[in-house]
């Protein structure tokens, strides 16, 4: 019996290469259509150009794609969820719209969950993205190493499968600020790493902008995790310890060195330091707060305005 793959893209500024990707997704799977079949998910993201109508006009010709249009820009992990949610295959393969995922090597990337791995991940030698985006690769890997219960040596990357109930148990997730690693880790540590090699883009740059990263940065910091926070009571207790000290050593020296000098500007350093800090605090304190109050007013990972061959069916992968 044939299993099917669903293949999620999120979509954004890629009107020019999107046509392409799905190509080659059909050119990969007929090769091996004896034993897989599939479906293309692919998710507008509030794109600007004319993705969408490009998008349409495939879909018009081909049941097997399905297509999203989101209502505005929500943000890449946003469009997954909403392409997971259509997604109905054995497996589902995550990929860019940009034509630098190798997607002629799908098969290479399943057969890790053909033999148990939960979830399976392109493992790139050089990454051929941007020095911006890949440096915001990097900080948001590190950042999950740190804040998050991820397995040593974890490591995203922007292609990779995963088997149906890592996704059933994904789109459980209903608060607005989704972060697909923190996802992956709180579900499973069974994963498989294919090496492979990232292609340039076909056309085009990068839609993330420094916003965008530090918007992804954060996310990561804050979403499931409550390190920062205790990282912050462990900068307090730190600096109340050093006034202390520093005021225990205030009092001996001047009882030894009676005419000592007052140093303002050592206590305005001093005292803009520990006000930063405490301003710092209460900001990240403030930002979980502010999640949990846009949370609990229900705002929504996303609206969809548009779908193209989905049905309209309770999204329950329970």
């Amino acid at each position: 019996m044939k299993k099917l793959i669903s293949f999620a893209i999120p979509c954004y500024r890629s009107e020019k290469t999107v046509t392409s990707v799905i190509e080659e997704i059909r050119e990969a799977i007929n090769k091996v259509s004896d034993r897989y079949d599939y479906e293309v998910v692919a998710v507008v993201d509030g794109s600007p150009d004319n993705v969408f109508e490009v998008l349409k006009n495939i879909a018009q010709d081909d049941e097997k794609i399905k297509v999203v249009n989101l209502a505005k820009n929500y943000g890449q992990s946003n469009a997954k969820i909403s392409a997971l949610r259509h997604a109905t295959g054995d497996y589902i393969v995550l990929l860019d719209d940009d034509g630098q995922c190798p997607v002629d090597r799908t098969v290479d990337l399943i057969e890790p969950l053909e033999q148990g791995y939960d979830i399976s991940f392109a493992d790139y030698p050089v990454k051929k993205q941007s020095w911006f985006k890949n440096f915001g690769s990097k900080i948001n890997t590190y950042t999950s190493r740190i804040v998050l219960d991820v397995p040593k040596g974890f490591h995203s990357s922007n292609f990779y499968a995963m088997k149906s109930f890592v996704r059933n148990q994904i789109v459980l997730y209903k608060n607005p600020y989704p972060y697909m690693d923190g996802l992956i880790s709180q579900i499973t540590k069974n994963i498989a790493y294919v090496p492979m090699e990232e292609r340039e883009r076909i056309s085009g740059s990068t839609g993330y902008t420094f916003k965008k990263l530090l918007a992804l940065w954060l996310n990561g910091f804050t979403a499931f995790s409550v390190v920062p926070l205790r990282v912050s009571s462990l900068v307090g207790v730190i600096c109340a310890i050093a006034g202390f000290v520093f005021g225990i050593i205030t009092i001996i020296r001047k009882l030894i060195i009676v005419d000592i000098s007052v140093g303002w500007s050592s206590t305005i350093s001093i005292m803009l330091f520990i006000g930063g800090l405490i301003m710092l605090m209460l900001g990240m304190i403030g930002e979980y707060i502010g999640r949990i109050y846009i949370s609990i007013n229900d705002a929504p990972q996303y609206v969809e305005r548009e779908t193209i061959n989905v049905n309209n069916i309770e999204d329950d992968h329970r």
